[in-house]
């Protein structure tokens, strides 16, 4: 039998030491995305989000935990490892891309603008100069805002999550707001809150800044997690849980 040589050994060693019982997983989530995720009046936590979270960890065996976080400190929190993945409709960027891995997709992400009813304007930045437009920090949103609308003289206001963006756009500080259309239309077209307010212009593209579709984000060394992740979401296709817990939320195909 041959000697196995020292840089074989520490190799051993290592990935004995790297290795890890995901028999907890820790999510970081933006409570204040709904339909994605949002808190209840008796503090927990629902939707569509959560609930392919827990499918994942079902199939797992494992117990999840959520934990809530800022979506602008999420990339910081996985990193400081405050928890294991970002479960928050974070679309996949290739920004994004250089520093996290993500797993295998979960649903599509378009981004679009809100304003009043009857209003005229349209994501363009000529029909926006000199006008406010609200965004979520850190999002894809905020980053199509800048680098396309902003340097044409649009003012373009971060909150640090969605429901201040919200609130200032029902209370008349801002003129529009750009952000996950699907969130927009469901967490608060549909609301007695967005009943005065309506999408204003398409669905906008930019595989640069906007990405293509969305997935748990993870830490790049954390292989054995991805992969697992990534089994289970095959799994949730395949045996109807993705279709049944989308049905929940949406009237519509939100993966393809």
């Amino acid at each position: 039998m041959k000697k196995l040589t020292l840089a074989v050994v520490l190799g051993l060693a290592m990935a004995g030491a790297c290795a890890k019982d995901w028999t907890t997983i820790r999510f970081g989530v933006d409570a204040s995305y709904a339909p994605f995720e949002s808190k209840q009046a008796d503090g927990s936590l629902i939707g569509f989000d959560i609930d392919l979270g827990k499918a994942v960890c079902e199939k797992l065996k494992a117990k999840c935990v959520f934990i809530e976080n800022d979506f602008d400190g999420m990339i910081p929190g996985l990193q400081a490892r405050k928890f294991d993945g970002i479960l928050s409709s974070m679309s996949v960027t290739e920004k994004r891309q250089q520093v996290i891995a993500f797993s295998d997709k979960l649903f599509n992400a378009p981004v679009r603008m809100v304003a009043k009813k009857g209003s005229t304007l349209q994501p363009k930045p000529e029909a926006l100069a000199g006008k406010r437009i609200g965004v979520e920090q850190a999002t894809t949103a905020e980053t199509y805002a800048k680098a396309y609308w902003e340097p044409k003289g649009v003012t373009v206001v971060p909150y640090q999550n969605q429901e201040l963006v919200l609130a200032d756009l029902v209370a008349g500080r801002l003129d529009a707001t750009l952000q996950d259309a699907v969130q927009a239309d469901v967490g608060f077209l549909k609301t007695p809150r967005g009943a005065g307010f309506a999408f204003a212009g398409p669905n906008l593209e930019d595989p640069k800044t906007i990405g293509n579709g969305t997935a748990i984000g993870l830490r790049k060394e954390d292989t054995d997690l991805r992969e697992q992740i990534n089994k289970a979401l095959g799994e949730i296709h395949k045996d109807g849980t993705y279709k049944r817990l989308a049905a929940k939320y949406f009237s519509f195909d939100i993966y393809n």
